[in-house]
């Protein structure tokens, strides 16, 4: 049933009014647990040194954080700057050669930075999936590129992949299983294409090229290997009108996100306090619903500025990226709930739409989402934690298929039928506050610690109820409703600008 009717404006100021206070009144809990702890033994490794001059220290929690906008930051401006620089000259001097350019500049980068026995091992599996996707055969190109992926996600041979890494430093892990990963993925895709397309006649330099794209070789996000080639071999290419306007904003957004993480990461220890559970328990409801939020919303925080960087850079060479992840506050469905647009593009083109159809039948849909968390299981790593990660949230997408046929069942469509459209939308708007917590805790599993999903969810649903819970879903009621109210007026505007089009 689509809801059109616009909700009155007395509504939409007391549900923002609302969740504008809860947050607030959440945040100052969490600032005064941050002040009593600070000092505890428990946070001294991960609280340290930060802004003196106004006596406050810092989250170091998440290492990788910290390396990126420390001691990696500069090797990171360094390597990027020299990309966007040689990418100019060569599209000003000879735009026919830019996608050789953006090849051999990112393969020097991998060199220069973990060694060319790396390098080595990379084209190694580059060549094994070429030669597998001219036999034509997508089921063969698949599994290969599993096989693959699994030799750098299972022992022993990670150990002794691992091994051609010369050096040692802060981030070799990282960029290890980053560079390596997603080479897999990107050569799975070139694979799969090739066979899609045998009219195409695809080249080994082709999928090179494709790979060794500097700016999305370690943390993506993955182009599908047709989208890049047809992008990245325009001879001539052309901004459209007000490109750049677009791009130094989103450059912007980013700087503003990181000084306001690190503005953050100085008040709130949100990643400290969880992994003290003895003063995490002693948090007011509030705050503890609020920590478990801000966790959340930082992993989003994190994603869209590391992709924000990398498509800003792809954007400037004429690519048009996977955008970065929708806001974790606007999410209240399962089916939206991903941190990396570009995986689960991948995913979605090569094994969830491809089993489950038009995802409108039971059986299809579990078999696609079972197939699709199986994989995601094996890129994450497999582990109790990306187990219990994957079946939850495999639960929950296909728990809403089944609630959505439920309501489509004679009785209850009636009955929904039978009631205005405020009132289906409120009813709606409930369900959606229940799943967005469901979306929370099942993804704290894997951002935080299982004891602290479990204490989270005690406090809320048990030790909390009726009370807590109760307070907590209407404030979350009160974001769906205006999430939902968002997405109706982008829904109307994109139907206005379609009929101004001209025929």
């Amino acid at each position: 049933m689509g809801i059109k009717t616009a909700l009155p404006a007395a509504e939409l100021g007391l549900y923002s009014l609302v969740l504008s206070g809860a947050l607030a009144y959440a945040g100052r809990g969490l600032l005064e647990a941050s002040q009593g702890g600070a000092h505890r033994r428990a946070f001294r490794e991960s609280v340290r040194p930060g802004w003196e001059y106004i006596g406050r220290k810092m989250d170091v929690a998440d290492f990788e954080w910290v390396m990126w906008f420390t001691s990696f930051r500069n090797a990171i401006i360094f390597a990027l700057s020299g990309h966007v620089l040689f990418a100019k000259l060569c599209t000003m001097v000879a735009p026919q050669l830019r996608s050789w350019m953006y090849a051999a500049y990112g393969a020097l980068a991998v060199v220069g930075t973990m060694g060319p026995w790396y390098l080595l091992l990379l084209l190694g599996h580059c060549v094994g999936l070429y030669v597998v996707s001219l036999l034509r055969q997508p089921w063969l190109c698949l599994g290969l590129g599993l096989a693959s992926l699994a030799s750098f996600k299972l022992d022993p041979l990670i150990s002794w992949q691992s091994g051609f890494v010369t050096g040692t430093f802060d981030l070799q892990e990282v960029l290890f299983h980053g560079g390596s990963g997603f080479t897999v993925l990107r050569c799975t895709s070139f694979a799969l294409e090739s066979c899609a397309h045998p009219d195409r006649r695809y080249s080994l330099a082709d999928l090179l090229k494709y790979n060794f794209y500097l700016p999305f070789f370690f943390f993506g996000p993955i182009m599908t290997f047709d989208r890049f080639h047809a992008q990245v071999s325009q001879v001539e290419p052309v901004r459209r009108e007000g490109e750049l306007w677009r791009i130094r904003a989103q450059a912007g957004l980013s700087v503003v996100a990181i000084v306001a993480v690190d503005i953050f990461f100085h008040f709130f220890y949100i990643l400290t306090i969880p992994s003290d559970l003895k003063f995490a328990s002693r948090l007011p409801d509030s705050a503890l619903a609020g920590l478990a939020y801000s966790n959340l919303v930082y992993d989003w925080v994190k994603a869209a500025v590391l992709f924000g960087v990398v498509n800003t850079v792809a954007r400037l060479d004429h690519l048009d990226p996977p955008r970065p992840p929708k806001c974790i506050t606007a999410l209240y469905v399962f089916a939206e709930t991903h941190f990396d647009r570009g995986i689960n593009d991948w995913l979605c083109r090569y094994v969830y739409d491809h089993v489950g159809g038009e995802h409108s039948a039971v059986i299809p849909e579990l078999g696609a989402t079972v197939a699709t968390f199986a994989i995601t299981t094996l890129w994450l790593g497999p582990c109790d934690t990306v187990y219990l990660w994957s079946c939850l949230n495999c639960f929950g997408l296909n728990f809403e298929l089944w609630v959505q046929k439920l309501a489509e069942w004679g009785p209850l469509a009636r009955i929904e039928a039978s009631l205005s459209e405020q009132m289906s939308r409120r009813v709606r708007a409930i369900f959606g506050s229940m799943n967005f917590w469901a979306i929370i805790m099942y993804n704290l599993v894997s951002l935080n610690s299982f004891e602290f999903t479990e204490l989270v969810a005690q406090r809320l649903l048990l030790t909390g109820f009726p009370q807590t819970t109760l307070a907590v879903l209407f404030v979350t009621y009160c974001g769906v409703q205006l999430v939902k109210e968002r997405e109706r007026t982008l829904t109307l505007e994109e139907q206005k600008q379609d009929k101004e089009k001209p025929e």
